[in-house]
């Protein structure tokens, strides 16, 4: 459920220019989620959110640009917890995680920058992963294995 819940939060900041933790626990609260402000003020700390000021002058969530966002265990916790399955067909690899966790699962692989990783698409729970031609997705998906077996 949490990590279902940070990827709404990351939606809900994508579409809104969300300026505070009251008005997130009211959007989540209109999407289903039942939060309090506490829970929202831990989400945004393990989400790495960070303020910053819109062509208004005012101040909104957003996720901190990849060079501003270290690789933390973070990362991997959601790698690791989050995805079901890792198969390669081609220079795509497709995968399988929870529900809802497809999101949260790309931003932790995007994060991690694996190389020959050219671009990912996240729907509700399959991701899909396009490999340069000129790299082995099954090795790929090897080292997906392997950390998920770590």
């Amino acid at each position: 459920m949490r990590y279902s819940r940070q990827n709404k939060i990351l939606d809900l900041i994508a579409a809104y220019d969300v300026e505070t933790q009251d008005q997130l626990v009211t959007l989540l609260n209109e999407n289903g989620y039942q939060v309090t402000q506490a829970t929202v003020s831990r989400d945004i700390k393990e989400l790495q959110l960070i303020k910053t000021q819109t062509s208004a002058g005012r101040y909104k969530y957003a996720v901190a640009a990849p060079q501003e966002q270290p690789v933390s265990d973070r990362f991997v916790k959601i790698f690791r917890e989050t995805i079901k399955s890792v198969q390669a067909s081609g220079n795509i690899i497709v995968v399988k995680t929870l529900s809802g966790c497809a999101n949260a699962a790309a931003e932790a692989i995007d994060t991690m920058d694996f190389s020959g990783i050219v671009g990912s698409l996240a729907g509700d729970n399959t991701i899909f992963l396009v490999v340069s031609e000129n790299i082995d997705a099954n090795e790929l998906v090897n080292q997906f294995r392997d950390m998920l077996n770590a």
